[in-house]
C-alpha cells in the first residue's frame, strides 16, 4: 500500500542519527522508539477524540503505532536536563526544544533513547526544511479583477464580493441544497489571526460557537489573534457570513485556528510546528486541513531546498501532510506563489505531497495567475491538482472592512471550504475519493498539465462523480483494486474462478491494455496498473453476462 511505502520511507529517514538545530537555539530531538508507552492502540480513546476515532472508522483506517503519543518518560528525561520544551511530534516521534547551553545538549545526546547527529549546517542529506513563502507576491487591494459577464448568475444567498469565486467552482448549488459545512470541522494552519475575534465577518462563527478553539505552536500558550492578519483573510474565504458583503465557501462549518508559522523569521522549526499542529488537528477530529503555507528557501542559502527535494517524500512538512491524509483528513494546501520565478517556479513543501490536495490560482475569468506555482514535482507528478480563484479573491481586511487579495493562499481555502461542503453532502466516502472526484470534475481532466493541473473544478459534477462511485460500490463486484487511488504497490484481484476480459482505458477512452483469461491474469493486470503514469483511468472487467467499471486514479 502507498501509506506503508510512505511510512517505510519516513522510518528509514528517521532512523538516521539526528541532532539538528532547526532555528537559532532551537533543536529537534529524535527519539529511537515508543517502548514502554502507557498508551495502547487498543485504547485510542486515551489519546484521540471520539471524532478522530469516528473519522478513522468511517474510512476503515486502523489505529497504528504512530498515533500513540511520544513516550512521556523520554520527554521528562529531556526536560530534566534543563532544556525548555516546545512541542512533541508523535508521527515523527521527536521533540523540539530550545536551549543556549552546550552542556545541556551534551546531556540530551547521552540519553539512551535519543539518536544524535551534528547540526543542520553540516548535514549532507539536507533533509531539514526551509522558509515560509506564503506572503511572497501576495497583495491586498480594494479592487477586484474585471470579471466576464458570462460568470454572473443568481442564488438564494447574497454572496456580495465573494460571488465570483464560489460561482466559478459551481459551488452555489451545494449551498442552495443546504450543504454549507454544518457538522464539519476545518483546521487552519497559519501565521496568525488578528481581528478574527472581533471582525464582523465572523460574528456568526462566534455567536454559534463555530470557532471550536485555538492553539499556538509558535509561542506555547500564546494568543493566536496577534502578529499576522494572514490567517484572518484565509478564514474569511471560508467562514465569513455577512449577506450582501461576503459569504464564504463553508460558512456553517466549525473551525480550529492553529498557529504554526513564524511571521518575522524563516526557520526550519516551522516545518516541525506544522506537523505538530496537524497532529493536534487530527486528535481533535478535524475533517479538513487548510494550509496556505509553503517551504522552499531559508535565510541561510546552504539550507535551501533544491528541486530534487520536491519529490513528495523528502520534506518533513510533506511527510507530515501525507501522514495527516493517511489518518483520513483532506489536506488542502496552496501551490505557492513562485510561478513567475524563473529560477524556481515549482510547488514547494507540502504542496508536493502525494496525497496533498494542491491548489493553484486563477483570476475571475479562469486565467492562470502568473505567480501561481507550477509542476511537475521532482518525481514527475502533475501539480497543482486543481485551480481556484486566487487573483482578486474577496477577503476580510482590517477594521471590519472587506477587500480583495491575490495569492494561492486564497485559492486554497476557497477550495477547502467548498470541498468541506461536498464531503458534508457525501459523508460516507473517504478523503481521497473526495479529492479524486473534484479532480475528475476539473475543466482540464482530459488534458491536465503542470500550469493548471486538472483545471477548475465543477462541484456539482464532482458530486455526480461521487454518486457514480457510490453506486458502483453497491453493485456486484467482479474485481477489486486496493488501494484506489493507486500507487506503486496496488493489488488487483478477480473474485470468481472463471474467464474474464480486462481492459484499461485512459481518460480519453483509449484502450491502453487488454487481456483475457482466468484468475492467472491477475499479475499481468496488477503490473500494468502499477506502471501507469499519473492520471485518471477506467478499468473494465467483463465475464460472460456481467461487467464492472472501476474508476481509478494513479498518483
Amino acid at each position: 500500500m502507498k501509506y506503508r511505502t510512505l511510512l517505510i520511507v519516513a522510518l528509514t529517514f528517521l532512523a538516521l542519527p539526528i541532532f539538528s538545530q532547526v532555528a537559532p537555539d532551537i533543536y529537534y530531538i529524535q527519539f529511537s522508539d515508543k517502548a514502554g508507552s502507557i498508551y495502547s492502540i487498543d485504547q485510542p480513546e486515551a489519546f484521540l477524540s471520539q471524532r478522530a476515532i469516528n473519522r478513522r472508522q468511517r474510512q476503515y483506517i486502523p489505529i497504528v503505532e504512530n498515533d500513540i503519543p511520544v513516550n512521556q518518560n523520554y520527554i521528562d528525561g529531556v526536560e530534566a536536563t534543563g532544556a525548555t520544551l516546545l512541542y512533541a511530534t508523535k508521527w515523527l516521534n521527536g521533540l523540539t526544544i530550545t536551549t543556549t547551553d552546550p552542556a545541556i545538549l551534551a546531556e540530551i545526546e547521552a540519553l539512551p533513547y535519543v539518536v544524535v547527529i551534528k547540526g543542520l549546517v553540516d548535514e549532507p542529506l539536507k533533509q531539514e526544511i526551509k522558509e515560509k513563502i506564503f506572503f511572497k507576491n501576495e497583495t491586498v487591494s480594494d479592487k477586484q479583477t474585471t470579471i466576464s459577464s458570462e460568470l454572473k448568475g443568481t442564488s438564494i444567498f447574497n454572496y456580495g464580493n465573494a460571488y465570483t469565486q464560489i460561482n466559478q467552482l459551481n459551488g452555489i448549488p451545494l449551498h442552495d441544497q443546504g450543504f454549507r459545512g454544518q457538522g464539519m470541522v476545518i483546521g487552519i494552519l497559519d501565521g496568525g489571526f488578528q481581528e478574527a475575534d472581533t471582525h464582523i465577518a465572523f460574528d456568526s462563527l462566534r455567536d454559534n460557537g463555530q470557532i471550536l478553539g485555538t492553539k499556538d505552536f509558535v509561542h506555547p500558550g500564546g494568543n493566536v489573534y496577534t502578529e499576522s492578519y494572514h490567517g484572518t483573510m484565509v478564514l474569511s474565504t471560508m467562514g465569513s457570513n455577512v449577506p450582501g458583503q461576503m459569504i464564504g465557501t463553508a460558512p456553517k462549518a466549525s473551525f480550529w485556528l492553529l498557529r504554526s508559522e513564524f511571521v518575522n523569521s524563516e526557520n526550519v522549526i516551522e516545518e516541525y510546528n506544522w506537523v505538530s499542529a496537524a497532529e493536534f488537528a487530527d486528535s481533535v477530529g478535524v475533517d479538513v486541513i487548510n494550509s496556505s503555507l509553503g517551504y522552499i528557501d531559508f535565510d541561510m542559502p546552504e539550507w535551501n531546498h533544491t528541486y530534487p527535494d520536491m519529490d513528495g517524500n523528502t520534506a518533513i512538512c510533506t511527510i507530515g501532510a501525507d501522514l495527516a491524509a493517511s489518518k483520513g483528513i483532506l489536506v488542502v494546501n496552496s501551490a505557492g506563489n513562485s510561478g513567475d520565478n524563473s529560477g524556481f517556479p515549482y510547488v514547494g513543501s507540502p504542496a508536493d505531497g502525494n496525497e496533498v490536495f494542491s491548489i493553484g490560482a486563477v483570476d475571475g475569468n479562469g486565467d492562470r495567475a502568473s505567480f501561481s506555482s507550477i509542476g511537475p514535482t521532482a518525481d514527475g507528478r502533475i501539480k497543482p491538482d486543481v485551480m481556484a480563484m486566487g487573483s482578486g479573491t474577496a477577503i476580510a481586511s482590517y477594521g471590519n472592512s472587506f477587500s480583495y487579495g491575490s495569492g494561492t493562499s486564497f485559492s486554497s481555502p476557497v477550495t477547502a471550504g467548498m470541498s468541506t461542503c461536498l464531503w458534508q453532502a457525501n459523508p460516507s466516502v473517504p478523503n481521497l475519493e473526495i479529492k479524486f472526484a473534484i479532480m475528475q470534475s476539473g475543466s482540464r481532466v482530459l488534458n491536465p498539465d503542470n500550469n493548471y493541473g486538472y483545471g477548475i473544478p465543477d462541484f456539482q459534477l464532482a458530486r455526480a462523480v461521487l454518486t457514480s462511485l457510490t453506486e458502483a460500490r453497491t453493485s456486484e463486484k467482479l474485481a477489486l483494486v486496493i488501494p484506489n487511488p493507486i500507487a506503486s504497490s496496488t493489488k488487483f484481484s478477480l473474485l470468481k474462478d472463471t474467464n474474464y476480459s480486462v481492459i484499461i482505458f485512459d481518460a480519453m477512452g483509449r484502450s491502453l491494455f487488454e487481456i483475457e483469461g482466468d484468475k492467472s491474469i491477475e499479475n499481468d493486470v496488477e503490473y500494468e496498473l502499477n506502471n501507469l503514469k499519473q492520471g485518471f483511468y477506467m478499468l473494465h472487467v467483463q465475464m460472460t453476462d456481467k461487467e464492472q467499471n472501476i474508476k481509478i486514479i494513479k498518483h
